[in-house]
């Protein structure tokens, strides 16, 4: 179905002296504005922190900062924010434990061309390796795989998301391995244990000169550091590259992410560009010059206790959801370390396009982010408890069994329960 659109029309020859046009244009923002903060206020299934103010920063809207090709080399172009943009990238690799001399990465455009990039440096390094990721990676994953034709290897899950795989390997150890490890993936919010990873790429055979390892961490990336008993993702590690998007935990009015690698492997992307005068290895020619600003700008406000707070709020209202669920009769599961909350699917497309849940399959996910409060989660409890009253009160139709996707000590169907 396509979406509806607000048709472009040609000014009328008289609306210099009238005004008309300008009216009908400030009337129409007007009211998406409106309707904005109404869909902001029912906004739940989706991973984006919408509890920021960049006011500020208004004053930078008149520029067209572009950061084009390398941040750490200047280019010809001046009106750019790399400033602000190697300043966040040291910031993230203080974070993830790797030192200035031996990192690179760049602010990218959103979470799925840090996998882009990731997955690229892997196959650059590996040309005829072999790409692994578990089933429940972000489709941008499989999406690099048919963009740079690797060979893909799909592997399964245990019941709450995490990889499974050596199996996979051992039958391909003739071959480097390119891994994808999720620190939280998409629907459950799962964390693969890297540790455990690393230790089956030993066992099954292959030297550290024979895999590479891409971290999606899109959106737990950034909240695992502040989870004093979660494992580290840490370059002590013999990781490849790590990715989180901005706009997520971090919160932005533009989608972006971060990029950090390692400075050794980005030899075989980079290129000199005459026309830049400068060096480039990232997916993405131009670049928002605005967003490393933004980033900055909050990293630099908050800072590690601020992040620190955000994340245990989250990880609590989370907790709290997962309590108020399975107490209703409603089938759910909640992962350690994560803020994802599974349950059942609502019976009724118009209360998850309300919501705006994220489904797949019978199950449905809020992800409890640092602008959802406990207000929020007890008005949908209250609107969800209302509606499946009736959507299975003549007994004609009962809630559905979930316990494949959640296991069946959280599914409270009547087999279960």
């Amino acid at each position: 179905m396509r979406a509806s659109c607000f048709e472009i029309t040609e000014p009328d020859p008289n609306d210099d002296f009238t005004g008309d046009k300008e009216a009908q244009m400030a009337s129409l923002f007007a009211r998406y504005k409106k309707a904005l903060i109404n869909r902001a206020n029912h906004h739940l299934g989706y991973p984006y922190n919408l509890d920021f103010d960049y006011g500020d920063l208004a004053q930078l809207q008149h520029f067209s900062i572009n950061n084009l090709g390398d941040p750490f080399i200047e280019s010809n172009y001046g009106v750019h924010s790399r400033q602000f943009e190697v300043g966040v990238l040291d910031w993230f690799a203080r974070l993830w434990e790797i030192q200035k001399d031996e990192h690179w990465g760049y602010v990218t455009n959103c979470g799925t061309e840090g996998n882009l990039h990731g997955i690229l440096v892997g196959r650059e390094l590996f040309p005829d390796g072999i790409l692994y990721a578990s089933k429940e990676s972000h489709y941008s994953v499989f999406k690099a795989a048919r963009m740079y034709r690797m060979e893909c290897v799909k592997v399964g899950t245990l019941v709450s998301g995490e990889i499974d795989f050596k199996a996979k390997l051992l039958a391909n150890k003739e071959k480097p391995a390119i891994i994808n490890v999720n620190i939280g993936t998409t629907v459950k919010g799962a964390v693969d244990d890297l540790d455990l990873v690393i230790k089956k790429l030993e066992e099954s055979g292959f030297t550290r000169d024979r895999f590479y390892i891409h971290c999606d961490g899109a959106l737990f990336g950034l909240m695992m550091p502040f989870i004093k008993r979660a494992p580290k993702v840490t370059f002590k590690k013999p990781i490849g590259s790590v990715s989180v998007s901005g706009h997520k935990f971090v919160g932005c009015p533009m989608p972006c992410g971060i990029q950090i690698t390692r400075l050794e492997h980005i030899n075989t992307l980079s290129r000199n560009v005459e026309y830049l005068a400068s060096r480039d290895a990232t997916i993405m020619g131009s670049r928002n010059g605005h967003a490393p600003i933004f980033l900055w700008y909050t990293i630099s406000r908050k800072g590690c206790k601020g992040f620190q707070k955000e994340v245990q709020k989250c990880l609590r209202n989370a907790q709290y959801l997962r309590d108020c669920l399975p107490f209703a009769g409603i089938s759910a599961m909640l992962n350690d370390l994560s803020s994802t909350i599974v349950f059942e699917r609502p019976l009724d497309e118009d209360f998850v396009h309300k919501w705006q849940l994220a489904c797949e399959g019978n199950i449905a996910h809020i992800v409890a982010m640092p602008n959802i409060t406990i207000k929020k989660i007890n008005v949908l409890l209250n609107e969800l408890l209302q509606k499946r009253s009736t959507w299975y009160q003549n007994g004609k139709t009962n809630p559905p069994c979930i316990a494949a996707d959640i296991g069946p000590q959280n599914c409270a169907c009547t087999l279960h329960y």
